[in-house]
């Protein structure tokens, strides 16, 4: 049973029940009209064992506009939001910049500017890489990774290093991060053309993986191909533990939401089997959400607890893999679209202005969350 949150500026009972979803996608999951690990602080108990009041919470940043990536570099948090901008908040002071992109950001839908990491020598080379939707001379719409950099008053794209992937409305994936081998991943969905998963051939329903200058890695799986496994439907959390396993998160279809151990070369189901269903030669997941609904996205490893963030959920949970559950640690913020933790904290955004969820005042927001110790 998923407990569904209320807003903290509001008086409110928490509603107990699960959510069951039917006919729609699932960021149609969201509903509505359209990384890192972490080393923490000694708390008592597990972060699994964690619940809402058991956090200390301070705003760090408001009004951000339908935010969907966040970084952290030193002491600046840089955030993308899916009209093109990244939002840079540094000593409380929040600045707004323009990203210079070859082709227009198509804000239509679940697209827009998704996915932004900074480069591993950031502080010295001013570089960073992004994904985004934009639409092509034909009108279909499409993803592409980028290489970026910042300007003295904005971000330029300086090199497109994927081109193509394959868009829609919705199912874009989106999420970039670097592996601990140095490797560019990015998660992309299956443009709602599901048959496209079981191409091996499309980029669609994939997680992808290339080098920083956008070459294929000469160990990747399939010859001359970026695709790192398949089968997914739309992933959009990439972390490693630190044993070094990649995790991704994964939205469902009618709730069903996975969270995958992400192996090179699998074929992960989807659309031949969702939830527990099996097959052979067909990955089913750690964890699935059954008639409930999640709606994962972002994701992050707290100590080696694996944290994301939830959408319709509502919530971020954390996958205690010894029990095989899933449980809300965190709730009363709405949708929350990603998570990164530092230095023992956690940060999350919350997502309440893309139309799906209910703003409260100065929505949406970056929030630093602190375990009591």
């Amino acid at each position: 049973m998923i407990i569904h949150p209320f807003r903290k500026n509001t008086i409110s009972l928490l509603v107990f029940g699960a959510v069951f979803l039917t006919g729609c996608s699932a960021e149609d999951n969201d509903g509505g009209p359209e990384e890192n690990a972490g080393e923490t602080k000694e708390a008592g108990g597990s972060v699994s064992e964690a619940h809402t009041e058991d956090w200390d919470v301070e705003v760090v940043a408001e009004n951000l506009d339908v935010p969907w990536s966040l970084n952290i570099h030193e002491d600046t948090y840089y955030m993308t939001n899916r009209g093109g901008d990244v939002i840079e908040v540094s000593g409380g002071e929040t600045e707004r910049l323009s990203l210079n992109t070859s082709d227009e950001v198509a804000n239509e839908g679940e697209g827009g500017l998704l996915g932004f990491v900074l480069a591993e020598d950031f502080a010295d080379s001013s570089e960073g890489y992004a994904y985004y939707t934009y639409r092509k001379n034909d009108g279909r719409l499409a993803n592409r990774v980028i290489a970026v950099e910042r300007g003295d008053s904005r971000w330029n794209e300086t090199e497109v290093l994927l081109d193509d992937i394959p868009g829609s409305r919705i199912h874009n994936g989106g999420r970039l991060e670097i592996g601990p081998d140095g490797y560019l991943y990015a998660t992309a969905g299956d443009s709602d053309e599901p048959s496209l998963a079981q191409d091996e051939d499309s980029l669609a329903g994939s997680i992808l993986r290339m080098t920083v200058d956008g070459e294929v890695p000469e160990d990747n799986p399939f010859e001359n191909s970026y695709v790192y496994s398949y089968g997914h439907r739309n992933p959009q959390g990439l972390a490693w533990n630190s044993d070094g396993q990649l995790y991704s998160s994964e939205h469902g279809p009618n709730a069903q939401d996975e969270i995958n151990i992400i192996e090179p070369g699998t074929n992960y189901g989807w659309p031949e089997i969702t939830g527990s269903e099996s097959a052979e030669g067909l990955e089913t997941p750690v964890i699935q959400s059954g008639d409930t609904t999640w709606a994962p996205s972002g994701t992050a490893f707290f100590e080696d607890t694996l944290l994301a963030a939830g959408l319709r959920g509502e919530s971020l949970y954390a996958f205690n893999k010894e029990a095989e559950e899933m449980s809300a640690v965190f709730e009363g913020e709405g949708r929350l679209r990603d998570v990164k933790t530092e230095e023992g904290d956690v940060y999350l955004l919350t997502h309440n202005t893309d139309g799906r969820g209910t703003p409260a005042e100065n929505d949406d927001r970056l929030l630093k969350l602190t375990l009591d110790e």
